[in-house]
């Protein structure tokens, strides 16, 4: 399956290596290519870009608007605060009827300021970008759990814990679901129903974040219990 990443941080990449391993075909999108890949490591970021792509040589290096145009499926891995932004690069054409993974949660640069929402309650980020384009199918789902828990569920706990999905299009919500168990090996996905659903998994992150803190790692997910 052709399938489109936006954004080469951490989630885009952990998504790229794992999809690449399944047999898919990759390309991750970012906003300037060759500065991407001139970024140099850093203490935070020990491997820089260019190193990473050596050792996944499948996958391949385009623009947000090539990355879009090729998927299937897009995946949207930016930060939260520049996804619509980011979506605006892309042509409508190269976004009609395709599903739209959203990944994405609704909080500002780190470092600048408090960590809050900038969008909550009556509203969401999934559902901005929903209207932002509407001959797009958007898909929240993924944003309640660290990266490398993304694609290996089973690594924690032995994959029994849970993953949402919501979306506007029933058609959309249940072919997600069945990609998160084939690609990812998902047992329970939830469908949570239409995109409003979506303004409850984003405001998830902050009780997320606090568990972080008072767990001192990101190895953790829900799980309802019934």
């Amino acid at each position: 399956m052709k399938i489109g990443i936006l954004g080469t941080g951490d989630v885009g990449k952990t998504l790229g290596s794992a999809l690449i391993r399944r047999g898919n075909d990759v390309m991750l999108g970012t906003r300037n290519v060759s500065r991407k890949m001139e970024e140099k490591a850093t203490e935070e970021a020990p491997q820089s870009f260019h190193e990473w792509l050596s050792k996944n040589k499948k996958v391949r290096l385009g623009t947000f608007a090539e990355a879009a145009a090729h998927g299937e499926i897009i995946m949207n891995a930016v930060a939260g605060h520049a996804a619509i932004e980011v979506l605006a690069k892309v042509k409508p054409s190269d976004l009609k009827d395709k599903i739209l993974i959203d990944i994405t949660n609704a909080l500002g640069p780190w470092g600048k300021g408090p960590i809050e929402l900038f969008v909550a309650n009556t509203d969401s980020l999934a559902e901005r970008i929903q209207r932002a384009h509407p001959g797009i199918r958007v898909v929240k789902s993924l944003n309640t759990v660290t990266a490398h828990i993304m694609v290996n569920p089973a690594g924690l706990a032995g994959g029994d814990h849970d993953v949402f999905v919501a979306g506007n299009d029933p058609e959309a919500r249940e072919r997600v679901a069945r990609f998160l168990r084939e690609e990812f090996g998902w047992k329970t996905v939830l469908d949570l129903g239409d995109l409003t659903a979506a303004r409850g998994l984003e405001m998830m992150i902050m009780v997320w974040l606090k568990i972080w803190s008072a767990l001192g790692t990101s190895d953790f997910n829900y799980k309802i219990a019934r």
